[in-house]
């Protein structure tokens, strides 16, 4: 039987530009899930992790923005993520910020020895407090889950590192910081920027993420976010950056995924309607989901 979560997390702490945490709204206003009911014998919307109006928070030490914060509401996150894939069912998280990341893998990788994480994203997300131009922690969640980062934001769920270097693929990058650079080649992490995607194509990007994943990875969770996406499909974004992926490309992405079958869980994050035109990107986001999860045209 195949069984569907969805987990709002409509957290706007990890930047600084409101109405992300309407992110979640506007996926469900554009049908999500009406979108997945021919495709799961069961889907259980659980609403959203309670996240309130707090005060912005500037930790004294790290500069880090809504630390404490962002450290609680994510342990609140994996503790639902847990609870879900304990359940049999696959979790679909609905951002909020990039920052959610943290919380969801915290709640994904304790049931796999060797959790895949494919980052679909225009930025790494691989900053440090040491490294951060901005002090942003949405620009974190993918070194606080390799361990990398200050011990509130590693050590959420009470282990670190959440997954390895060898296990993580970046697709669509075009925007990294200096320090993510440096972290990106000592690593050895994999990342498709737009130069390989537009040189080899989307559909040996995803047969080499693939192949590359498939045998040494015992799940693979999908982080997407929206501005991976070229911002003249995805305009609802709170950092956009040109000369993304195109619609076409990342429909083509899910459904290659859906075919190999090794997605066990995923979030689409970024969705700001605010700053979206009638509802676009959140709408892109539900399309995506459909070929994701098994959509066909014939």
């Amino acid at each position: 039987m195949k069984k569907i979560s969805i987990i709002g997390m409509p957290m706007d702490l990890g930047q600084m530009r409101r109405g992300v945490d309407m992110g979640p709204s506007a996926i469900r206003y554009a049908g999500i899930n009406e979108r997945l009911k021919p495709l799961f014998d069961e889907i259980h919307d659980l609403g959203d992790i309670p996240i309130g109006r707090p005060e912005v928070a500037i930790d004294k030490e790290s500069n880090l923005r809504n630390l404490d914060l962002v450290a609680e509401k994510s342990t609140l996150l994996a503790e639902r993520v847990d609870e879900v894939i304990q359940s049999g069912s696959f979790p679909l998280v609905l951002g909020g910020d990039h920052s959610i990341a943290i919380g969801t893998l915290a709640g994904v990788s304790k049931h796999y020895n060797n959790l895949g994480v494919i980052w679909y994203d225009a930025h790494g997300d691989l900053n440090t407090a040491e490294t951060s131009p901005s002090g942003n922690i949405h620009g974190m969640p993918l070194a606080a889950s390799l361990g990398l980062g200050h011990h509130l934001l590693t050590d959420i769920a009470g282990y670190s590192p959440k997954i390895k270097a060898e296990n993580v693929v970046i697709i669509g990058a075009r925007s990294l910081d200096e320090g993510e650079k440096v972290l990106i080649k000592e690593k050895g992490l994999k990342v498709y920027t737009m130069h390989e995607i537009d040189r080899l194509g989307m559909a040996k990007v995803m047969e080499e993420t693939i192949h590359y994943l498939k045998d040494k990875t015992d799940g693979v969770h999908l982080s997407l976010d929206l501005d991976g996406l070229d911002p003249d499909d995805a305009p609802g974004v709170g950092t956009p950056v040109m000369g993304g992926i195109s619609y076409r490309e990342s429909h083509l992405a899910m459904e290659m995924l859906e075919e190999a079958r090794i997605i066990t869980s995923a979030e689409f994050v970024e969705v700001n309607p605010i700053l979206d035109d009638k509802n676009k990107t959140a709408k892109v986001a539900v399309e995506l989901m459909g070929s994701l999860f098994g959509e066909k045209l014939l």
